[in-house]
């Protein structure tokens, strides 16, 4: 209802601009008139049916409602959703990186809002015990991942989200036809003393699982944000085309890097591997959209429930879980 009436207010305030301003406006011969894409206004009322960043639609975008997602149902749609697990089943084969399992219980719609928990639960029944690839044990810690059921090709994405606030990730990526795309891995926090700034990190990477990619990392940037990932709410805006992808941070143009910029990433001609002789920009074909938590070993993992909850609130401080939280997720393509 409240999303209904900013949205009522946005257009009759349009309406009243045209009509009062109309006649006042010079003849063509006389000036330019050129319509900017404004700069949001924090406290303006947004159109929801619109990128923050192109409020105007100068894009001609239209919502595609197979893959958004406002959370604001009392259950998650698995119409629309897969919750990672859910009758045994796991796309990609992906149960979950160890120490950390994936867990069906730990996801939750509240407060209009997708929560995503890891959980400290010593009695949890891993299943399998032990990663059937490496070997190592899944012990102590579950988490989380939703998959998108539909997939599309090319769109502008945009999550508004808050990070958890501990020693795991939080992540918005893609998966579909042997190519990875990670918009975000964000990490809540660190121990480790040479990594002060992952905590304000944006990092973003495009991977081929082709037979001939075999998981190559093709192209890969980290950015220090100015701010940590896991204090408030911020809307990460993700336009990705043809012709390569532009990020937005709360409507604002971050980066724009090209296909030729990925392509020339790391390549053979400079002894870097990278793809070989096969294009960087690899992710061409349709993706289903994931959100996750996961452990990463390299960046410190939680050792016990009080690490875990080191900086959560002292109110909770007693449930062993930590929250990643997503506002909404929605996704334009062109008309």
């Amino acid at each position: 209802m409240e999303k209904n009436i900013e949205r009522l207010l946005f257009i009759s305030t349009i309406f009243l601009v045209i009509c009062c301003s109309s006649n006042d406006l010079p003849s063509d011969d006389e000036v330019e008139i050129e319509i900017p894409n404004p700069e949001p206004d924090p406290g303006s009322v947004i159109n929801q049916d619109y990128p923050l960043s192109d409020q105007l639609n100068t894009g001609n975008w239209t919502l595609n409602t197979s893959v958004s997602d406002e959370f604001e149902e009392t259950a998650l749609d698995e119409t629309k959703w897969l919750i990672q697990g859910r009758n045994g089943v796991y796309k990609s084969n992906f149960i979950g990186r160890p120490p950390s399992q994936f867990s069906t219980e730990n996801v939750r719609l509240e407060d209009g809002k997708l929560k995503l928990e890891t959980r400290w639960d010593t009695s949890y029944d891993f299943s399998p015990k032990t990663h059937p690839n490496t070997g190592e044990t899944f012990e102590n810690i579950t988490t989380a991942a939703v998959i998108t059921k539909e997939e599309f090709l090319y769109g502008y994405m945009e999550v508004k989200c808050k990070a958890a606030d501990a020693e795991v990730t939080s992540s918005f990526w893609a998966t579909g036809n042997n190519t990875e795309l990670d918009f975000f891995e964000m990490f809540g926090d660190h121990k480790q003393t040479n990594k002060l700034t992952k905590d304000r990190e944006l990092w973003w990477s495009i991977h081929d699982w082709s037979a001939a990619g075999g998981g190559k990392t093709t192209y890969t940037e980290h950015h220090d944000l100015g701010y940590r990932v896991a204090d408030d709410f911020h809307v990460y805006g993700f336009e990705w085309s043809a012709n390569g992808i532009k990020i937005f941070i709360d409507g604002e143009l971050y980066r724009d890097v090209s296909k030729a910029t990925i392509n020339a990433y790391d390549d053979v001609a400079n002894n870097n591997g990278g793809n070989g002789t096969n294009e960087n920009f690899v992710v061409t074909k349709p993706v289903a959209l994931w959100f996750d938590q996961e452990t990463f070993p390299w960046h410190g993992v939680p050792d016990s429930k009080e690490d875990l909850e080191f900086n959560s609130p002292s109110r909770k401080k007693d449930d062993g879980v930590v929250d990643f939280e997503i506002e909404y997720l929605r996704v334009w393509q062109k008309k």
